[in-house]
């Protein structure tokens, strides 16, 4: 199987940037793991991995500093659209978020920007609803103490 090309689809701000630079690591008909550095420098993120599950409606990624010591785990609420004929993944961010720390602290961000979007008929009520539900289950999986079942991909990937 090729493999495909991958866009990050910003909802705010309005963009579609091509993540040329980023290596695809492994892939199947559920996943693609990712590895990366940053798009633009920065003091705090140098580099990390990303796992796009493809069917969860999420994206988890391990982002380190640049003396390679983990930042936290951040987890994006997103929409997948894959164009066959291009074998291309449009992956559009769903304004949700999730961070959790090295020292398991759970931080949700930018709910805000749903009811931005939603006010702006940047979204319609379907993506709002969508982006919700997908926010939920990832909590619930989070709260579960299941977490390490998102990770265990991405650990796999850097343990090889």
């Amino acid at each position: 199987m090729p493999l495909p090309t991958l866009y990050r689809k910003r909802i705010i701000p309005d963009e579609c940037v091509l993540l040329k630079d980023d290596k695809i690591l492994y892939q199947d008909d559920n996943m693609i793991i990712t590895g990366w550095n940053t798009l633009k420098p920065r003091k705090d993120m140098h580099h990390g991995y990303s796992c796009y599950f493809l069917k969860e409606g999420f994206k988890v990624s391990k982002f380190y500093r640049e003396d390679n010591s983990l930042l936290y785990w951040y987890c994006d609420i997103v929409d997948y659209d894959f164009q066959k004929d291009t074998n291309t993944y449009i992956v559009t961010d769903l304004l949700a978020d999730i961070i959790i720390y090295p020292d398991d602290f759970v931080k949700v961000v930018d709910i805000d920007e749903l009811a931005i979007a939603l006010d702006k008929k940047l979204i319609d009520e379907d993506t709002l609803k969508r982006s919700l539900l997908q926010l939920n289950h990832l909590l619930e999986i989070i709260y579960a103490g299941k977490f390490n079942t998102l990770q265990a991909p991405i650990e796999k990937i850097i343990s090889e």
